[in-house]
């Protein structure tokens, strides 16, 4: 990471989640900045993990989780946004690390701004990816909170399901749906085994509950960067796609809609939803796959 010159830039949000921009918050009163990742060179990926790697993923996935537990605490009808942003971003700098997506998609020339919060809040209909704001939780409301860590250089990823209040009985349906489809693609994990066994029960689980799993989005290796290969499908053949081996670390986090798989971007560049309105709910853990099976780094 650098943490001189790649600093903050002006008209970037100021890392405080003020919604402010930096040049018109912090900028200049000596507050602590967050650094900016580093672009790293395209290839660069690191499929099969040292022991050392293994390590270091793992004490970051274990503060991801140590985070949303946090969130479990405290979130509830009233809670904004912002607020659960604000204490995960002051919660993660206090264990010594960084959030991830905070800043995320700088310095990529990628047309649109760099993520501008620490989480990534998805209300209802959204997808994934949504942006924090002041909007109050209600009764009735589903949110998907995803937090991933940067700690010394290692990434931890994973996201849960909250329910607001009562829902309707198909709302709940689907946010418990997601999450069997999440442990039957765990169950899938191990040497020898191929990435389409994982998508393969994922999408006929929820597609037997008369739910549709989304395709534009993907896990995803992790660890030593944020985003790194193979991309794991939540849908697919049995048989099929990468070999699954010893080592490897990657991400299952299944996007299940009620209504349409399909999807489209808001105009921020970041905030996916349904092209239905229709809700959609998300479950995520990082996965390391032992000699006889899994490991759930972030449970």
């Amino acid at each position: 990471m650098k943490t001189a010159a790649n600093t903050i830039p002006r008209n970037s949000p100021c890392w405080c989640g003020s919604g402010k921009k930096y040049k018109k918050c912090h900028m200049g009163k000596g507050q602590r900045q967050v650094p900016l990742p580093e672009t790293k060179p395209k290839g660069r990926q690191v499929i099969i993990k040292t022991e050392k790697q293994i390590e270091g993923i793992r004490k970051s996935s274990q503060l991801t989780k140590f985070l949303l537990d946090m969130v479990e605490e405290r979130i509830g009808e009233g809670v904004t946004s912002n607020e659960i942003d604000g204490w995960v971003y002051r919660e993660t700098l206090a264990n010594g690390a960084i959030p991830a997506p905070l800043n995320y998609g700088h310095g990529q020339g990628r047309q649109r701004m760099p993520f501008p919060k620490s989480v990534c809040s998805s209300p209802n209909n959204v997808i994934c990816h949504g942006i924090p704001n002041n909007h109050a939780l209600q009764s009735g409301d589903i949110v998907n909170i995803d937090v991933t860590c940067d700690l010394d250089g290692y990434f931890g990823d994973a996201s849960r399901m909250f329910i607001i209040g009562d829902v309707p009985d198909r709302t709940r349906e689907l946010v418990e749906v997601t999450r069997e489809c999440l442990e039957l693609g765990i169950e899938q994990v191990f040497p020898s085994n191929t990435l389409g066994d994982i998508g393969h029960v994922i999408q006929q689980h929820a597609e037997k509950h008369g739910f549709s799993v989304v395709r534009d989005f993907a896990g995803h290796g992790v660890g030593v960067e944020f985003h790194e290969a193979p991309q794991v499908l939540h849908y697919g053949q049995p048989g099929t796609g990468f070999t699954i081996q010893e080592n490897m670390v990657f991400t299952i986090e299944p996007m299940i809609n009620m209504g349409s798989y399909e999807c489209r971007v808001l105009g921020d560049g970041w905030t996916a939803v349904t092209v239905d309105g229709e809700l959609s709910a998300q479950w995520e853990h990082t996965l390391l796959v032992t000699e006889s099976g899994v490991e759930i780094l972030t449970a």
